[in-house]
């Protein structure tokens, strides 16, 4: 066996290059435990050939782009630190409402994620691609030069496009919900410890260089304020969480300036030189928003005392007296004399019109503990005690508009989770991962109508499916499951996470196929047909019934599924939902609470306002099946 010293200079003098597919095998935290053994190691795991390295590890990006994002940070050791932060971002979110889909997908931008809100929507008679598929912005999270997080709510109100700055409270490696929060924050606390902490603490790893561990004498209740003075959000209850949501998103709301309507990311081309374009003013855009952050960071969160202070300062006289009786408000119930005064005295004024919305509901949330029964479905025993809205400002002095990525416990039947009602929240969608026995799985697009694409007489486009399809096993039987998660038409037909058909994969049919060429009039080639029931109505809107049919599996790879009395078919191509969003058309957000998240139960299309949407949305889908 060699010396110890021997062996440690060898390691040291190794090329960077050979280093860097040594990293291969190495985690992040590997990478900056090993910095800290020497000066020569340092350097060594300090190149840009090694953090190049664990950026193409992390797995979001093509080796090309993660080249051209290195333009934008200080180092790939930076954007290592950025891609490792919203890793578990990436990917499909859904909310139960409205019924027609709430369905975002996150995908990379320019050192950014950008969560986008697929529409409900017809297709033209070519299908997918005949024109772009509508998509909306809902958020986004920016990069800074050190690779450190920026949020950004998107939201529409009176015509104009705001932007709603905010903080990345959280992103847990295996997070399944996507929080929408306001978060109290300490004014001697700034924002990038809270995102370094997260980094840290979720990542399992430092990227500053040093141990993990080397922060654990400082505690996260140090960091943030006492852990046990903090008053969750989640456990106010709906109406004060809404309001608050309300308020801070209409004092800390910026227009957003002509240059950064968009792109919001790379769109597709075949043209190097209209994509090198585009990652041109997607550079340009994304300094700009970093910009209008760093200058407005004190406007991006609210001092709720200072404001308070600011409008009892402007009242006429009675000053000290006013104080008192604000102090017991906020604190207690208000009586009606304390209201009178300030709402005749303050003047207009950010403090003033800030504590104005914020007295109405500080006088609910005293006098209503418990809320309305109806205003929050109770789950379980441990949420059926809110929190008051005193005891949860009394925690901090400014407060501020927070994207929480959260890891909880969560059932689910056929592929969907069973959700809150009453939360601002997205869940994560799991994408099962096709293989040889399970070789249908994940995200298909589809229409209904035989040939595929082809319009009928009276309807110019063909509603949009998007379906989860899934393996389950049930009584020695693989099951094949269809989860509808987006509808197109105008007027909902099938819940959310209803199964569209449920086949068995392992029970042939021997059912033919009705038609004998496609919309080419080219031949029709069936590899496998199995037998199935497809959903039916006739035991209501929640619990549909099903009927008899049969999934062709077409040669092309096309799955046609045909319910065997009605004979209307369902046809299906496997779906890259990332590259059809690149393809597709930018259309005006909702307001920002409700763009996150639509709370409002709603069986119709509550996104066919739009102008720059398809003339077909407003026309109900006459399929029968």
């Amino acid at each position: 066996m060699l010396p110890k010293p021997f062996d440690s200079c060898l390691f040291q003098n190794l090329p960077d290059d050979l280093f860097a597919i040594i990293a291969l095998f190495l985690s992040p935290r590997d990478v900056c435990n090993l910095s800290l053994c020497c000066r020569t190691l340092y350097s060594l795991a300090g190149s840009e050939k090694v953090w190049l390295t664990q950026c193409d590890m992390v797995d979001i990006l093509p080796h090309k782009d993660i080249v051209e994002w290195r333009k934008g940070v200080s180092s790939y050791k930076a954007l290592c630190r950025f891609l490792i932060s919203v890793q578990p971002l990436v990917g499909m979110w859904v909310h139960q409402n409205p019924e027609l889909g709430n369905v975002v997908y996150v995908i990379p931008g320019f050192v950014s994620v950008i969560g986008c809100r697929v529409i409900p929507q017809e297709l033209g008679p070519l299908g997918m691609e005949d024109g772009p598929i509508l998509w909306a912005p809902v958020f986004e999270i920016i990069g800074d030069s050190d690779g450190l997080t920026t949020f950004f709510l998107h939201g529409r109100e009176n015509g104009i496009n705001f932007i709603y700055p905010g903080l990345v409270k959280q992103v847990e490696r295996a997070c399944n919900v996507l929080l929408l929060e306001v978060e109290p924050t300490q004014q001697k606390y700034d924002d990038t410890l809270l995102q370094s902490d997260s980094i840290v603490h979720h990542s399992d790893v430092e990227l500053s260089g040093n141990i993990c561990s080397s922060n654990g004498g400082l505690s996260r209740s140090h960091r943030t304020g006492n852990d046990e003075s903090v008053v969750p959000f989640g456990k106010l209850c709906f109406s004060d969480r809404r309001k608050l949501l309300e308020i801070i998103t209409s004092q800390v709301r910026q227009k957003v300036p002509d240059m950064a309507l968009g792109p919001l990311f790379p769109r597709f081309s075949v043209d190097k030189g209209k994509f090198q374009k585009d990652l041109l003013l997607l550079s340009e855009r994304r300094s700009l928003l970093i910009q209008m952050y760093k200058l407005n960071t004190n406007s991006s969160q609210i001092d709720w005392k200072a404001s308070s202070r600011e409008a009892v300062g402007a009242m006429q006289s009675g000053l000290d007296e006013v104080q008192t009786s604000i102090r017991s408000w906020a604190f207690g119930r208000p009586s009606d004399e304390v209201i009178n005064i300030t709402q005749s005295n303050k003047r207009k004024s950010f403090g003033g019109s800030f504590w104005h919305s914020l007295k109405h509901i500080l006088g609910k949330s005293s006098s209503n503990n418990g809320c309305n029964a109806m205003s929050e479905k109770v789950t379980s025993s441990s949420e059926s005690k809110h929190a008051r809205l005193d005891e949860f400002l009394r925690s901090s002095d400014r407060i501020k508009l927070t994207l929480h990525a959260s890891t909880v416990k969560l059932s689910s039947y056929r592929a969907w989770p069973n959700m809150h009602d009453s939360r601002f929240a997205l869940y994560k969608l799991r994408m099962p991962v096709p293989t040889a026995d399970e070789e249908y799985a994940g995200l298909w697009g589809g229409t209904f109508g035989w040939p595929p694409g082809k319009p009928s007489k009276d309807k110019p486009g063909k509603a949009l499916f998007l379906l989860l399809l899934s393996y389950e096993e049930c009584e020695g039987q693989q099951l094949l499951i269809a989860t509808k998660i987006l509808e197109g038409t105008h007027y909902v037909l099938h819940p959310n996470g209803s199964a569209m058909f449920i086949v068995n994969t392992n029970e042939p049919s021997s059912e033919p196929f009705p038609w004998d060429a496609d919309v080419d009039s080219c031949p029709v080639n069936i590899d496998h047909a199995f037998v199935g029931e497809g959903i039916a109505t006739g035991y209501g809107f929640r619990y549909p019934g099903s009927k008899p049919g049969s999934l062709f599996v077409f040669h092309n790879g096309v799955l046609a599924f045909i319910w065997k009395e009605s004979r209307a078919v369902l046809t299906l191509q496997r779906l890259n939902l990332h590259e059809v969003l690149k393809k597709g058309e930018m259309v005006p957000a909702l307001p920002p609470v409700a763009n996150f998240s639509y709370l409002t139960k709603s069986y119709s299309n509550v996104f066919a306002g739009f102008q720059t949407a398809s003339p077909c949305l407003s026309s109900p889908r006459k399929e029968q099946h």
